[in-house]
């Protein structure tokens, strides 16, 4: 069983080491995504590229709520794991899963009966064809929120690749499946919906198998169902990872507000903006993955007391994410229409979406600082922090200044809102790290 020690070693190494293969696991599960906009611009065009945008973005939205209670889960295990408490760690490991497939199974429950109208509310403009996508993928919650768990278990332990070997496997098997169903098959917006379930669940089963047959390490069996959630570790979790799920949950409505503001626009705006939405995801990898390696070394070296060690990495990955993310700017600038070409939009649909991609992709460089800034605290367990500066950025800035540029310069000024609103929260992340309070709440705390 592979497990990585990042208290120690040449920081730079270890991130890039630790982040490639989170990396490469985020650029697949963004292929097998970006695979159903591909292959519905040409098999079905831009009705059921809307509905697939209208609805990806409620299902991104429940994700990111269970990704951050995990997240509180991973610092929890990381913190362990750095001070070698092996039973405390296993007894989270336990508490975590349990709490996912349940929740992941309750939320599958609500979208049911909550789907339809959240559409209504959107204006979805393909209203029918989003509710059909929509109640299909809802089918592969519990595989979803229990995936991010178990993922989360691995992470804690410095285990980035075996992620990334099931996400291969999800990728594979959806675009294999969005070929058959949409392309051979002719089952639309059903058949993208199907294929991303399937996918979903097999991601789960591959890599449950793999913390099973590490039960030495993690302490899962598969009778995990009838081991009783521990009621203190389930509040330390929820303790870190509910500001964590409340940001994410934050940014995915501030664009479902944006994408509210674009469908008014009609079906093309609608669905250009949601091929942009996957190119920038994609560029948005690189940092996530830094991100997500710096939270786990941060965690590590804080639960070691490598306070130095843990300010470095923040200074580290910061360097390494501004030049990747630079690069990926130029590239789409110059290459933005070829990009686009891929998703074989018509003519107005291709105008706006060409419009939109140069604008919003400057907007990464921000987020390529801030997100990294934000590895610190939560990776020091104080996710309020991440919680104001996601407040700020999403609601503060985008939301309220998309509100008055939608007014004053239409559509363009929704994407230069999107663009500029990053911008705030990379003061309030260099000001967390400088002033040190992190470090001296860490000392406290142990004293």
């Amino acid at each position: 069983m592979r497990q990585t020690d990042l208290t120690e070693g040449v920081i730079w190494k270890k991130l890039v080491v630790f982040a490639a293969p989170v990396l490469l696991s985020s650029l697949l599960q963004s292929a097998y995504s970006i695979t159903d906009l591909i292959i519905a611009g040409w098999f079905i065009g831009k009705d059921g590229i809307s509905a697939i945008n209208n609805s990806s973005q409620v299902m991104v939205i429940l994700t990111q709520i269970i990704m951050g209670i995990t997240t509180g889960g991973n610092i929890l295990m990381g913190q362990y794991f750095g001070s070698k408490d092996h039973a405390n760690r296993v007894l989270t490991n336990r508490t975590l899963f349990a709490f996912a497939v349940t929740a992941g199974s309750l939320t599958m429950m609500a979208l049911f009966l909550l789907g339809r109208p959240i559409l209504v509310a959107l204006e979805a403009p393909a209203l029918d064809a989003a509710d059909v996508y929509l109640g299909i993928c809802a089918v592969g919650l519990p595989f979803i929120f229990g995936y991010n768990a178990l993922a989360a278990m691995l992470r804690s332990v410095g285990n980035s690749k075996q992620p990334f070997y099931c996400v291969a496997v999800t990728a594979g098997c959806n675009i294999a499946l969005d070929i058959l169903f949409m392309g051979v098959l002719h089952w639309g917006v059903r058949g993208a919906a199907l294929a991303t379930v399937l996918s979903q669940m097999a991601s789960f089963l591959v890599c449950f198998r793999y913390v099973l047959a590490h039960r030495e390490l993690f302490g899962l069996n598969l009778r995990f169902y009838q081991e009783k959630m521990d009621k203190e570790k389930l509040v330390q979790v929820i303790k870190l990872g509910i500001p964590a799920a409340i940001q994410m949950t934050v940014v995915g409505l501030s664009w479902l507000a944006m994408i509210f503001l674009v469908n008014r626009y009609g079906v093309e705006a609608s669905a250009a903006s949601g091929i942009c939405a996957k190119i920038k995801d994609v560029a948005l990898m690189s940092t996530l993955a830094m991100y997500s390696a710096a939270t786990t070394m941060v965690a590590q070296c804080i639960g070691a007391q490598k306070f130095d060690r843990a300010s470095k990495t923040v200074h580290i990955a910061m360097r390494i994410s501004l030049g990747v993310s630079a690069v990926i700017i130029l590239l789409i600038e110059l290459f933005a229409p070829q990009i686009l070409s891929i998703f074989n939009p018509d003519a107005v649909t291709m105008a706006i979406a060409l419009q939109n991609l140069r604008i919003e992709i400057l907007g990464q460089i921000f987020y390529a600082s801030f997100m990294v800034y934000n590895a610190l605290p939560t990776g020091a367990g104080h996710p309020m922090f991440a919680l104001f500066s996601s407040l700020l950025n999403c609601i503060v800035v985008r939301v309220v200044l998309a509100l008055i540029l939608n007014h004053t310069m239409g559509l363009v000024g929704i994407f230069w809102a999107c663009a500029i609103a990053p911008a705030s929260s990379v003061p309030l992340g260099y000001l967390y790290e400088r002033t040190g309070v992190w470090r001296r709440s860490m000392v406290e705390k142990k004293t």
